[in-house]
């Protein structure tokens, strides 16, 4: 059975070329049917030149406009109604498709989701989520990384809950390790918000958050000590710029270096392969873009400089988290803590009405 996913057609910065491209590549790979969302005037043309006569569960969906990079968000969302980000959300939220992907505008993706698919029972603020590359090749989900600048401890208890479950359904991981970004392991360390969260997290560690490790530090990002760790969307936005600009310098500097080190023809050949395998750790192309988790469907946001594989991935990653039936397990687990909360509200009250 094919799972229905909407691809964005007009969203990275050489579209329609990179989704046309990953959109055939995956049909080829996984059981799924694509809806391209774009003007069907430049895509149904484009389409069957790269088709070449294949015949492939992809269909073109009309869309008038579309959401630039340069456009604003708030915007652009208001104005631009036949978007082809918002008429592709639209067949999700209409039950015609589980999953949408697109490398277009994070800002305008993130608003014009929450508003047409809205949010699902118990979240009181989706979170976007990446997967950043550790020593031990298993990747690390990060979030909230700027769906939400400002947080409250409560929300980050959600962002929690959210990122174990897209650990466990959709990367396979049994007991993810969530941890709670901070300046310190100690439980003194760090500000007001992540204080006044890591009780709240503790208190659930072992029931529904299964291994909670408590507090770990930037460098636990990368050292595969942890699968999940939570932050507040404008720590966590400057936490994956930083990484992102980092792993750049060190891919640079270190072709350069093979460059100006390596003279024979068989250590030139090493050296490439090598420097291949290290660059294609740290290609975000390889993960399928970062979920936006707590709506009413799979969202794929990839960036905007994605090629053919960025999309491949993103449409399985969207498959993946509509298999699994990530919302209705992260609906199960806020159901859960609401019980929890009410429960705690009881006894306290009952401990007070015994003292007085």
């Amino acid at each position: 059975m094919l799972t229905d996913i909407v691809l964005d057609a007009m969203g990275s910065d050489k579209s329609p070329d990179p989704e046309l491209r990953g959109a055939i590549a995956a049909c080829r790979m996984f059981p799924v049917r694509i809806h391209v969302v774009g003007p069907e005037e430049l895509i149904a043309p484009a389409l069957r030149d790269h088709l070449m006569g294949e015949d492939l569960p992809i269909e073109v969906v009309h869309a008038s406009e579309w959401i630039s990079m340069d456009d604003k968000a708030a915007a652009s969302v208001r104005t631009k109604k036949d978007s082809s980000m918002r008429v592709g959300l639209k067949l999700v939220r209409e039950g015609k498709a589980r999953g949408f992907v697109t490398a277009g505008n994070t800002g305008a993706a993130m608003a014009t989701a929450k508003m047409v698919l809205g949010t699902l029972d118990g979240v009181a603020r989706p979170a976007l989520a990446t997967m950043l590359p550790t020593q031990t090749g298993s990747p690390c989900v990060l979030l909230d990384v700027g769906a939400n600048v400002d947080s409250d401890p409560e929300n980050l208890v959600q962002f929690a809950l959210m990122g174990q479950i897209y650990a466990r359904t959709v990367l396979g991981m049994p007991r993810p390790r969530v941890g709670l970004l901070s300046i310190g392991e100690e439980d003194s360390k760090g500000n007001t918000l992540t204080r006044e969260t890591l009780p709240l997290l503790r208190e659930l560690e072992g029931t529904i958050l299964h291994h909670f490790i408590g507090n770990v530090e930037g460098r636990d990002l990368f050292n595969g000590r942890c699968d999940v760790v939570v932050c507040d969307g404008f720590v966590g936005n400057v936490a994956l710029k930083t990484s992102e600009g980092l792993a750049k310098l060190v891919s640079d500097s270190l072709k350069q270096t093979l460059k100006a080190t390596v003279t024979s023809q068989v250590g030139a050949l090493l050296s490439r392969k090598a420097f291949k395998n290290f660059k294609r750790r740290l290609d975000y192309s390889e993960y399928g873009g970062a979920p936006l988790l707590g709506v009413r469907g799979a969202c794929i946001i990839g960036h905007g400089s994605s090629n053919e594989t960025a999309i491949l991935n993103a449409i399985r990653v969207a498959m993946q988290f509509a298999q699994a039936d990530v919302s209705r397990h992260i609906e199960g687990a806020l159901s859960a803590r609401a019980e929890t909360i009410l429960a705690a509200k009881a006894e306290a009250a009952k401990a007070e009405a015994a003292t007085a």
